[in-house]
């Protein structure tokens, strides 16, 4: 089969090949899925630049959707032909989406709803379920104030639509006017531009001096400096699942004095209860026709490279795709 892998980190012009590599085969409690399309998150280009190798090669991506072609024993042989997505595709193993065929325990292989077609399927193991998670960690959001950072970004803009969906009244900050129209088309009304207005002055004229009592949140390195503002509420929920800095101090003070609590999670590590109820929920509201989804560029295998250094720039709004070249949706 036809796949693109990397032996070494650096940069995605150095260090991705395209070749053939041998089919896998579907073991016990396993499928094997013929792959039309693989998703390109930030976490894969992150994975390729910097993050030790597992394996003497990685077949990057996490994200997909396909067909099962072929189960292996305990599965039941009615799933061939099923239109699945995948979450996890490469977290963990050697062997991610970015290739024409995966093998990998059945659960990670979910059904598609309904009219959902493959390029969107590929935006929901990693920005699907991130999103819904972190709607679900924040709890009643019935006519709460929820700012959620990015809001024009792959995450934000599944969870601006769901926080929107349970009640929420939302305010997204954005950093380009692709990405406001995108959140702006998601139903966001309340958008604030973070690269030349004050985040804390915006929210405070918005919400009439309340502030947010819920941040859905991309980048805590800058999300932090607000939490000492009118901007976030007494008994505030910050909900974060990423940080560009790593390192970075914060006063313990005014999480105390304003009762801030902060909730922390990464999306490749769900437990299975939680993973379980997240992916149900998430299909639920994809077949009754309540998320959008947004797909900014289709590559195919033989562009994986520009498909990494779209990613890595930002220059696209929405999800980048790569469409398995050799095989037809």
């Amino acid at each position: 089969m036809r796949a693109a892998w990397y032996t070494q980190n650096g940069s995605a012009q150095d260090t991705l090949l395209l070749g053939e590599v041998q089919i896998p085969s579907a073991g016990v409690g396993e499928v094997l899925v013929k792959l039309k399309t693989s998703g390109v998150n930030p976490s894969d280009v992150k994975n390729r630049k910097s993050r030790a190798l597992i394996a003497p090669s990685i077949i990057p991506h996490s994200d997909g959707a396909g067909v099962i072609e072929q189960v292996g024993p305990g599965v039941d042989e009615a799933r061939i032909g099923e239109r699945v997505w995948i979450w996890n595709g490469q977290f963990g193993r050697a062997h991610g989406t970015a290739c024409e065929y995966i093998a990998l325990n059945a659960s990670q292989a979910v059904r598609m709803p309904d009219g959902l077609d493959f390029a969107s399927a590929a935006c929901l193991g990693i920005p699907g379920l991130t999103a819904f998670e972190a709607v679900r960690l924040c709890g009643d959001l019935k006519d709460r104030w929820v700012l959620v950072t990015g809001a024009g970004s792959a995450v934000g803009y599944y969870a601006s639509q769901m926080a929107m969906l349970f009640g929420a009244k939302v305010i997204g900050t954005v950093g380009s006017k692709a990405r406001a129209t995108l959140a702006q088309n998601a139903g966001v009304k309340h958008l604030i531009d973070y690269k030349t207005e004050s985040v804390e002055e915006r929210i405070l004229s918005i919400t009439q001096g309340q502030g947010v009592s819920h941040v859905i949140d991309m980048d805590f390195s800058s999300t932090k400096d607000l939490l000492a503002t009118q901007a976030i509420a007494h008994h505030a929920q910050i909900v974060c699942y990423g940080s560009n800095q790593v390192d970075f101090s914060m006063t313990f003070r005014t999480l105390l004095v304003k009762s801030i609590e902060l909730k922390f999670f990464l999306v490749y590590d769900l437990t299975d209860n939680i993973r379980q109820y997240d992916v149900s929920g998430l299909n639920q509201l994809i077949q009754e026709g309540k998320i959008q989804h947004s797909v900014g560029k289709i590559f195919s295998l033989d562009e994986i490279v520009q498909a990494h250094e779209a990613v890595e720039s930002g220059r696209w709004a929405g999800n980048v795709v790569i469409e398995i070249e050799t095989i037809k949706q």
